[in-house]
């Protein structure tokens, strides 16, 4: 008897939370509703891909790319922006580092036409409009670069020896906390670019860190350390550079995988030489001295030769990659599901609304405060938080 009226009770509770806040509020995780399954946004990188365990990274989720300079952050993110485009998805660049080159982004396969670009004065004003984008429920693919480039507009006010010790850390943990949700809810992929600092007198382990403190090491599905390993070089010139990517965080699948591709220079992610590897590594190519062998005709003499054999043949190239995403169970690319997500206001509760009832009761509350009290949930980013938050956060 009690547990019917325990029953009673929790099913008046949740009748009274869907009215309030809509339905769907509280749900079993067992319920078919509950278990949304996790869509992914190709890299465009095969060998990439399948290092992340799902065929790329995942969607309504944030994701963090960090490495040294010039290892090649930006170019793997615009090459996902380059695979969001091509199914149909639209792609936004928060440039906060003033630095993107849209010949470059071109070469690796943007449509630089339907790209939309913002080059923000401060990284309160970038974190805003990247917020306002998630909320809209339109975009599929966001790319801030980078977090060190954000700079609070408190700096950016004061004076060039002014100290703002936790300034920066504050910002992004006040942002990924509002933002976080937002994201979910709009099945929006945001990718945070991050530099490399060094702390200073760390005499044992790798004194590297990210910028930015702690926060978006948390919030974080995904972390990708790019690291440049060698120089490739042809007739004594230099032409690209030899990547690897290790993944250091993933919730989703196993983390630690590395993923090791060509980046040329002017061109981007070099495709054919990432699925001549991974064919090798799956004995369909067999290798005999400097000799690339397939289904006994010879492509080549030298990787460079073999490499151009499949981009001049690129139906041999097309069979090698299905029979690689056979052997490892990774889906076919398919063109992305149309979102059907309506825009989020900033006062929204499900899916960005509330009850006619639950505005109501919000206008009476209101009336209560003087005219200037702020009474919003997701008011614009502050400069300043609490101290505790600041100590905390760096």
């Amino acid at each position: 008897m009690a547990n019917e009226e325990k029953k009673k009770a929790l099913e008046a509770a949740i009748a009274k939370l869907e009215k309030d806040f809509g339905k769907g509020t509280v749900m079993k995780l067992g319920d078919p509703k509950a278990q949304v399954a996790v869509e992914t946004i190709p890299t465009g990188s095969l060998s990439l891909d399948l290092a992340l365990g799902l065929g790329g990274v995942p969607r309504g989720r944030v994701v963090e790319v960090y490495g040294p300079e010039s290892s090649g952050k930006t170019t793997v993110t615009l090459h996902m922006i380059a695979e969001v485009q091509k199914r149909g998805g639209i792609a936004g660049f928060i440039d906060a580092e003033h630095a993107l080159d849209p010949v470059y982004a071109k070469n690796i396969g943007v449509d630089i036409d339907e790209l939309y670009i913002s080059q923000p004065d401060s990284g309160d004003q970038a974190l805003e409009i990247a917020e306002t984008m998630v909320r809209s429920g339109a975009m599929d693919i966001i790319v801030v670069d980078s977090v060190a480039a954000l700079v609070p507009k408190q700096e950016i006010e004061g004076d060039m020896g002014d100290s703002h010790v936790g300034l920066q850390a504050r910002l992004m943990s006040q942002a990924l906390r509002k933002l976080t949700p937002v994201i979910s809810k709009s099945n929006c992929v945001v990718i945070f670019i991050n530099q490399l600092r060094e702390k200073v007198g760390v005499m044992f382990g790798n004194p590297e860190t990210t910028t930015g403190g702690r926060a978006l090491k948390f919030y974080a599905s995904i972390r990708m350390d790019v690291r440049r390993v060698e120089t490739l070089k042809q007739s004594g010139d230099m032409v690209g550079n030899r990547t690897r990517v290790k993944i250091v965080k993933n919730k989703i699948a196993p983390p630690f995988k590395e993923a090791e591709f060509d980046i040329m220079f002017g061109q981007g992610i070099s495709r054919e030489g990432d699925i001549l590897d991974l064919a090798v590594d799956c004995k369909l190519v067999s290798k005999s001295g400097a000799w690339f062998a397939y289904n006994g005709d010879k492509i080549g003499q030298g990787r460079e030769n073999a490499k151009t054999y499949l981009k001049e043949h690129p139906d041999v190239m097309k069979e090698l990659e299905d029979k690689i995403r056979e052997h490892y169970s990774i889906a076919a690319d398919t063109p992305l599901e149309d979102k059907n997500v309506k825009p989020m206001p900033k006062d929204g509760g499900k899916k960005g609304r509330k009850s006619s009832k639950s505005e109501a009761k919000k206008a009476e509350k209101k009336e209560e405060f003087d005219e200037d009290a702020d009474i919003d949930d997701a008011a614009p980013l502050k400069d300043a938080d609490s101290a505790e938050d600041a100590d905390d956060d760096v």
